[in-house]
């Protein structure tokens, strides 16, 4: 199978997907269960996006300035900056880093 074909197929999936979602009856939408585990996922796969792009490069897992710019914005945001200084915090510590080595 071609990388289109794939492509094609995954984008059917996600509409199917989308178009079952309208199926699920509203009472079930409603119980307090549902909005609890939707938040936990978003924050799950968040989680999970930022560490995939902080530790991996080429199916192997590294630590570079990456990491430092990571922990930079973590330091940002616990002092409750505004989100453009800590995506300006993160990537300027990336940038020092990667300039000293």
């Amino acid at each position: 199978m071609s990388l289109w074909l794939w492509v094609l197929a995954a984008c059917a999936a996600v509409y199917a997907t989308k178009l079952l979602g309208y199926l699920v009856p509203e009472g079930w939408l409603r119980h307090p269960a549902v909005g609890r585990v939707s938040a936990m996922l978003t924050i799950g796969l968040l989680a999970a996006l930022v560490a995939m792009n902080t530790f991996s490069a080429d199916q192997t897992v590294v630590i570079d300035a990456r990491l430092g710019a990571l922990a930079a914005a973590a330091v940002a945001l616990l002092l409750r900056a505004p989100f453009i200084v800590v995506v300006l915090v993160g990537a300027a510590t990336a940038a020092g880093i990667r300039a000293l080595g």
